[in-house]
């Protein structure tokens, strides 16, 4: 949160399950002029971890943000808390990577275009030239990274670079068709978000909507996820799915296949950007 003082914030927290932890909370926040205007909650039983999210908001005067934080730091230390107060105001960076497929990179856009997700777009990079104009017409910046095998520690230094030059907050991976290495997926942690279909670990490699066809596939579906070391298994965000018949053609099944993609995607984008999304271990806490 920056050193203003918005009327308007958002707590998250994470902590070990216990007793008071409400109560504290609510407590603290009441006491310096904090009305709660959305709480969600959950207790993870099998790890007894606690999670939660706030939104408030205020009609108190200036630095009443700055001492709701100071006031907090007392009850994050005796609840272990992990925690954060955030500015709604202040939209996340994002920069989305893509390759050759463009359907998640023009629903993004055309989100972002009338105001439907809460970011600020600062560049699209790709490691080929194909959405380079389209990019243009977006009024953004185009960023090329092309990578081969020998050069692929060199790109991912680039990338790294133009991240930190640009505050990003979030890189959204768009069908960008490269395996990170496990140094970049590790300084990314918990920053990078991917998309791919939830044929997975079935059908790999080329084509895998024509593969799916052949099989017989009757559900089609996507998942969005935190890319890790482990690729494609990262900490689940969102999924969807669709049910597909034989009359259906492979082309079909692409087609439907690129939709629920691009929803997949935007979805997640939007839960994280919101701050709903809680790295749970190998999972997800997602308050919708």
């Amino acid at each position: 949160m920056d050193s203003g003082s918005p009327r308007q914030v958002i707590i998250t927290l994470a902590c070990p399950s216990t007793t008071g932890i409400v109560a504290a909370v609510s407590t603290c926040l009441s006491e310096r002029g904090w009305n709660i205007i959305e709480s969600a909650q959950f207790v993870d039983r099998d790890r007894q971890r606690f999670f939660m999210r706030l939104s408030c908001e205020t009609e108190a005067g200036e630095g009443n943000a700055g001492g709701l934080r100071q006031a907090f730091e007392p009850i994050a230390a005796r609840f272990a808390m992990e925690w954060n107060v955030w500015n709604p105001a202040e939209k996340p960076r994002l920069l989305i990577m893509v390759s050759r497929f463009g359907h998640c990179l023009n629903d993004l856009l055309y989100r972002y275009s009338i105001g439907a997700l809460p970011v600020e777009i600062v560049g699209i990079a790709s490691n080929h030239r194909d959405f380079e104009a389209f990019t243009a017409g977006h009024g953004l910046p185009f960023h090329y990274l092309p990578v081969t095998r020998d050069t692929k520690a060199e790109q991912e230094g680039r990338l790294l670079e133009l991240v930190e030059a640009e505050r990003v907050d979030l890189v959204v991976l768009a069908r960008y068709m490269q395996v990170w290495s496990d140094d970049l997926c590790r300084r990314l942690a918990g920053r990078a978000i991917n998309i791919h279909h939830s044929f997975l670990p079935s059908f790999k490699g080329a084509k895998p909507y024509h593969q799916a066809h052949r099989r017989g596939v009757k559900l089609i579906g996507a998942t969005a996820h935190y890319v890790t070391p482990d690729l494609d298994e990262g900490p689940i965000i969102e999924q969807d799915l669709s049910r597909v018949s034989h009359a259906m053609s492979a082309e079909d099944y692409t087609a439907i296949g690129r939709d629920i993609e691009s929803v997949v995607l935007a979805r997640a984008v939007k839960l994280h950007v919101e701050r709903r999304v809680f790295i749970n271990g190998d999972c997800t806490v997602v308050f919708g």
